[in-house]
């Protein structure tokens, strides 16, 4: 906590000052960490399978660097890859949050990590995609797997204590849900920004580079913009003025019994997994949605992503409102059946006679509205927890909170990451594209699960 500087030698020993609610220009300033950290996990979370087993459209986007056939009968290398990175990741979320809960550095408990996580976790999201060799080798695959591991445990070490500051500087429920919508708008801005990738590869390659180095290209220059955006908060923000907190003591085992011990929590946290199931199939599926279902060049997958981001930013007022008026459970029970609507579109667009350009701008308007509700209401929802807690058990758990959610988030990524690069198998070219519209019709099937396990959730 801040100290007041003593007048004289004489004086009294200096005295914490008060915490305060944070203007807005500090919340700003703390949501551009959201924008460092979407554009950094952007390339693994969405470009991985793209560039390890890229579409077919009659010539190969990028050469082969590991094997791209089945692995016990229906599984695959990058699928396999992917997955256990990602459990890795869920693996690390608590005991980060655990740390985080009980630091008492003197820069701050969660500004610590931020400073010495950003580095490291851009660099390693960067060399995920520098092979160690051209062609299908067993050297491409240890060092991939090892690119990944070293990138999911900065990944961790940055985000979840980053994210704790949100039940932290939002001292009422209406700071929480502007914090929630602040992180929204930034976030999607980094996803956005994060597809010009597509934009860029296209742009390198018609000057003359070849895919693979145009597309390194364009990650080098996103993940730049990405660190710099990673170090604002972990510099300029004055944790100890502005957020409550207070040091843990309960260990590991103990916080984790804490947070699962909510029942509500729980059935939260099963609804969450499967959205997040259901949106990695369509961060995962849009290079494949739009040049194999929509037959577009693949700089359209960066055109989809503008505009159902964009459009989705004019939602964010509204969805406060409607937070306010109907409440956050009926705004995601009607996000998911939205979102189940676009994926049955999706998942029968070769039928659909209708221009490919109107179709794809047509899915990425429909795509806004849930994408706002999902993108502000559920870290709401956590901070409400969080602040429930506290008032009924004086626990100050704000890391594990979040470090729980992001763990089952990231078992819901690893889950996609296994199961969507499988459905591919069943077809991934222009010929015979069942396996991409698998993917559509299971991501069908999670939004109503989804939408079924959350009509039992109350308010947290």
């Amino acid at each position: 906590m801040a100290k007041r500087k003593p007048i004289s030698p004489e004086s009294p020993p200096a005295q914490p000052l008060a915490v305060i609610r944070p203007p807005l220009r500090v919340l700003v300033l703390y949501a551009l960490g959201q924008l460092g950290w979407s554009l950094a996990s952007f390339s693994v979370a969405n470009l991985l399978i793209y560039f390890y087993m890229p579409p077919e459209t009659g010539q190969p986007v990028f050469p082969t660097f590991i094997h791209q056939g089945a692995v016990l009968g229906v599984l695959t290398l990058i699928g396999i890859l992917s997955a256990a990175g990602r459990a890795f990741d869920a693996f690390i979320d608590p005991i980060v949050a655990n740390w985080s809960d009980r630091s008492n550095a003197r820069m701050g408990k969660r500004r610590w990590f931020l400073a010495f996580g950003a580095l490291p976790f851009a660099l390693s999201s960067f060399l995920v995609f520098l092979p160690a060799g051209a062609g299908e080798s067993a050297a491409n695959y240890m060092w991939l797997a090892l690119c990944l591991a070293v990138y999911y445990f900065f990944f961790a070490f940055y985000v979840i204590p980053y994210t704790a500051l949100i039940a932290e500087l939002g001292h009422t429920a209406a700071d929480r849900m502007l914090i929630s919508t602040l992180l929204s708008v930034t976030w999607a801005l980094g996803f956005v920004v994060g597809n010009s990738a597509y934009a860029l590869q296209s742009y390198f390659e018609s000057a003359g580079m070849t895919p693979v180095a145009a597309f390194q290209t364009a990650l080098l220059l996103v993940h730049g913009v990405a660190l710099l955006f990673l170090l604002l908060p972990a510099i300029f923000l004055n944790e100890k003025r502005y957020a409550r907190q207070r040091v843990s003591d309960h260990g590991l085992r103990h916080a984790l019994v804490a947070v699962l011990g909510n029942q509500n929590f729980r059935q939260f946290l099963v609804s969450d997994l499967l959205y997040w199931l259901a949106l990695t199939f369509i961060q995962l599926g849009i290079g494949f949605y739009t040049t194999l279902l929509l037959e577009l060049d693949k700089s359209y997958a960066f055109v989809f992503s503008l505009v159902s981001f964009v459009a989705s930013f004019f939602f964010y007022a509204p969805v406060n409102l409607l937070a306010a008026k109907i409440g956050k459970h009926r705004l995601i029970l009607t996000a998911f059946l939205l979102f189940a609507v676009v994926f049955c579109t999706v998942s029968a667009i070769r039928i659909i006679p209708v221009p490919r350009l109107w179709l794809l701008y047509g899915l990425a308007l429909a795509a806004a509205f849930p994408l706002a509700v999902f993108g502000i209401i559920p870290n709401a929802l956590i901070g409400d927890a969080v602040e429930q807690e506290e008032q009924t058990s004086g626990r100050q758990l704000a890391g594990m909170f979040y470090g729980v959610r992001a763990f089952v988030m990231k078992v819901g990524i690893s889950l996609a990451n296994l199961l969507f690069p499988s459905l591919l198998l069943l077809g991934k070219s222009t010929e015979n594209p069942a396996g991409v519209q698998a993917t559509a019709v299971a991501a069908i099937v999670f939004c109503l699960a989804g939408w079924q396990v959350f009509r039992g959730v109350k308010t947290l």
